[in-house]
C-alpha cells in the first residue's frame, strides 16, 4: 500500500496514510457515464422515443415536401405541368407499342382507362422508390449540419409523391369520364388504396434509402429494376388474359406482386369493367398486409442504422 509524504515546516518529512479512495475508483468509462447518465453523441433512440420524435417534425416532414415539390420544376417552362405530362407521355408510348403493336388491347375493356390508371398508380411507388434511395446520400448536408430523426428524409419524398399523385389524380380522373365511365360509389375506395399504397411506398423508400446511403451505385441500378418491375405488374395488359392458358403459380406469384395489387384495386375502383370476380382472391387483404409488411418493416429496418447516416 502507497503512503503520502509531505515535507513540514522545518523541513522533516512526515509519513501520513494513503488517500480514502473514492465510489468512483475503478469503474470504466462506460460505466462512469451509465452511473451519471451520459450518452454517446448520436446514439440511437428506442424505437418508441424515435417515433414520438419524428411525429414532432411532422410539420418539418410537410414543410420540406411541399419545397421540394415547388422546386423540382424550378429550371423547366411547364414547371409542375410536367408531374403529369409525364405520365400521360408515357401512357401515349406504350398505348402505340403494346396496345397498337403488341396488341395487348385485345380483350380488355376501355383499355385507355386501364393503361393510364395503371401508368398513373406504377409511377406513385417508381418515383416513391427513386427519390427514396438517394434521400439519405443526397441530403448529406442536411443530415450532417442539423440533428433530427433521419426517417424525416425518406417520409418526406415520399410525402411529396403523395402530393403530386393528388394534382395528377384530376387529370386521371378527366381521362376516366372521357372514355364513358360514370362515376358512382365505388370510386370512393380509390382512397383506401391509395392510403395503402403510400404506407407501403414510405416503408420500401426507407429500406432502399439505407441500401443506397452505403450503396451509392444503387441509384444507378435502379431505374432497370423498377423498369423490370413495371413489366410484371400488368400496366400495360392484363394478368388475367396473359396468364389463361399458363401454370397457376406463374398467375399467383403475378396476382401477389404488390405493384399490380394496387393497380387491381385501383382499377376495380375507377373501371366499370374491372369487376370483383376479375380481381385476385383476398386483394384487400393483400393490400394491407403488404402496407404493414413493408411499412412497419422499413421502418424498423431503417431506425436500425439510425446512427450512421451521415458518418463516414
Amino acid at each position: 500500500m502507497s503512503t503520502v509524504s509531505e515535507t513540514t515546516h522545518n523541513g522533516a518529512v512526515a509519513v501520513g496514510a494513503p488517500p480514502a479512495p473514492t465510489a468512483d475508483d475503478g469503474l470504466s468509462p462506460s460505466q462512469l457515464a451509465a452511473k451519471y447518465g451520459l450518452s454517446v453523441s448520436g446514439a440511437r433512440p428506442g424505437l418508441a422515443e424515435y417515433t414520438r420524435q419524428l411525429w414532432g417534425r411532422r410539420h418539418f416532414i410537410n414543410e420540406f415536401a411541399k419545397a421540394r415539390t415547388a422546386a423540382q420544376y424550378t429550371q423547366a417552362r411547364l414547371g409542375q405541368l410536367w408531374q403529369v405530362m409525364t405520365p400521360l407521355l408515357n401512357a401515349a408510348v406504350y398505348y402505340l407499342i403494346f396496345g397498337v403493336l403488341i396488341g395487348t388491347r385485345k380483350g380488355v375493356d376501355n383499355f385507355i382507362a386501364f393503361l393510364v390508371t395503371g401508368i398513373f398508380i406504377f409511377t406513385f411507388t417508381q418515383t416513391s422508390v427513386l427519390s427514396g434511395v438517394r434521400a439519405v446520400a443526397g441530403n448529406l448536408g442536411l443530415i450532417r449540419a442539423l440533428h433530427f430523426p433521419r426517417a424525416s428524409m425518406p417520409i418526406a419524398f415520399t410525402l411529396m409523391q403523395l402530393q403530386q399523385l393528388m394534382m395528377s389524380m384530376f387529370v386521371l380522373v378527366a381521362i376516366v369520364l372521357m372514355t364513358g365511365e360514370v362515376p358512382d360509389a365505388s370510386w370512393l375506395l380509390i382512397i383506401p388504396a391509395l392510403i395503402t399504397q403510400w404506407i407501403f411506398n414510405t416503408g420500401l423508400a426507407m429500406i432502399v434509402a439505407r441500401l443506397g446511403s452505403k450503396m451509392t451505385d444503387l441509384a444507378q441500378l435502379m431505374p432497370f429494376i423498377l423498369r423490370t418491375w413495371m413489366y410484371t405488374s400488368g400496366v400495360m395488359y392484363s394478368i388475367e388474359n396473359l396468364t389463361a392458358h399458363a401454370p397457376h403459380y406463374v398467375r399467383i406469384l403475378l396476382d401477389i406482386n404488390p405493384a399490380a395489387v394496387y393497380i387491381d384495386l385501383a382499377r376495380f375502383a375507377l373501371i366499370d369493367s374491372v369487376t370483383s370476380s376479375q380481381l385476385p382472391p383476398h386483394v384487400w387483404i393483400s393490400a394491407v398486409a403488404w402496407a404493414v409488411l413493408v411499412g412497419v418493416g422499413g421502418y424498423i429496418y431503417f431506425w436500425k442504422a439510425e446512427e450512421q447516416y451521415g458518418r463516414g
